[in-house]
C-alpha cells in the first residue's frame, strides 16, 4: 500500500505545471560576439514572475552583466519576460528590455531573445538564454548566450 501511494504521488508531483509567482536570483556566464570578434561575459540578475494562467506568465528582470576584457564596465539591464510553464521541461519564455552602455564609447542597446528555465530542485533552477543587442550607431549589433543558475522563492 505505501509503494502505490508513494507512486501515486511521484506521478502528481511529475504532472504539476510549474508555478511562477515567484522571485529569482542567478548568476550566469557566456559568450557575447560581434563582427568576428567574441568575448567572454559574467552577470548576476534578480526577477519576479506572475501567472496570467495556470501555464502563462510574465516577469520582470534587473541585471548586471559585464564583458570580461579591458575597457567595458558593468552594463545594468531592465528587462520583460513572459512565455509557458511546461511540466516536464520547465519554462519556455521570449525576453527583451534595454541594457546600459557597456563601454565608455558605446551606446545603450534594446534587447530581444529567448530562454528555457528548468528546475532540479525545489529552489534550484538552471537556465540557457540567447540575446540579440540592437547596436544604432558606434558598433555592430551583438548576440549573447548565457548559462545561468539560480534560487527561487
Amino acid at each position: 500500500m505505501r509503494t502505490v501511494l508513494l507512486a501515486a504521488a511521484a506521478v502528481l508531483v511529475s504532472a504539476t505545471p510549474a508555478i511562477a509567482n515567484e522571485y529569482r536570483a542567478e548568476a550566469r556566464g557566456g559568450v557575447i560576439w560581434s563582427g568576428g570578434d567574441n568575448e567572454a561575459i559574467a552577470g548576476v540578475a534578480a526577477g519576479y514572475d506572475f501567472d496570467l494562467a495556470p501555464s502563462t506568465f510574465i516577469g520582470a528582470e534587473v541585471s548586471a552583466d559585464k564583458i570580461l576584457t579591458s575597457g567595458t564596465k558593468v552594463s545594468f539591464g531592465f528587462n520583460a519576460r513572459g512565455g509557458v510553464s511546461v511540466p516536464t521541461l520547465g519554462k519556455i519564455y521570449a525576453v527583451g528590455g534595454y541594457t546600459t552602455k557597456p563601454c565608455d564609447f558605446c551606446n545603450g542597446q534594446w534587447t530581444a531573445g529567448a530562454g528555457v528555465q528548468h528546475t532540479f530542485l525545489p529552489m534550484i533552477y538552471g537556465k540557457v538564454e540567447y540575446r540579440h543587442l540592437f547596436e544604432r550607431k558606434v558598433m555592430d549589433s551583438a548576440n549573447a548566450v548565457v548559462i545561468g543558475v539560480g534560487v527561487k522563492y
